[in-house]
């Protein structure tokens, strides 16, 4: 299986687990953004978009760029049991790619020299969205994943509730 397939096998269980288990729900299966919830006090919709890969602290990759609330889950494959185990959870809320100051960037759509298939359109996050991800860091197994390395791109001071802060 491709990797990029089972990253997205990956996003979709963890979908169902949200939607389960959470106030978010499932939108579309294939509608931004992936789960949706109501706030009962303002009855204001929140959407939340979900993503997962193995590379760990890649920062988040989309066909689309939209703004709102992108999830990364980062995991790895345990070799002696084949389990998937998430070791880093970001969440942020970025500015779409048609944004005044975007998260994301558009890298493109590659042909295939050999085939001549097109990859779909992907946006990947800009160095100041990845950082605001990683600020927004809900997990990490610090037995994983050494974050002290990871360069950051901010605009203005490291919030308090970031990896990086030092409080």
């Amino acid at each position: 299986m491709q990797g990029n397939n089972f990253s997205g096998l990956i996003s979709n269980l963890l979908c169902n687990s949200f939607s389960k288990l959470t106030p978010f729900k499932h939108n579309s299966h294939q509608a931004y953004p992936d789960l949706i919830a109501t706030d009962p006090s303002t009855r204001r919709t929140v959407g939340l978009e979900i993503k997962t890969t193995i590379k760990i602290g890649k920062g988040g990759e989309s066909h689309n760029g939209h703004s709102g609330w992108h999830l990364i889950g980062c995991f790895q494959i345990d070799e002696d049991t084949g389990d998937i185990e998430f070791v880093h959870i970001m969440l942020a809320d970025l500015g779409g790619h048609q944004a005044k100051d975007p998260d994301w960037k558009y890298v493109g759509s590659r042909v295939n020299a050999v085939t001549g298939s097109r990859r779909t359109e992907t946006y990947i996050t800009t160095a100041e969205g990845t950082t605001k991800l990683r600020d927004g860091t809900v997990y990490l197994d610090a037995n994983v994943v050494s974050h002290r390395r990871w360069r950051q791109a901010r605009k203005g001071e490291v919030p308090p509730h970031s990896i990086f802060s030092q409080a």
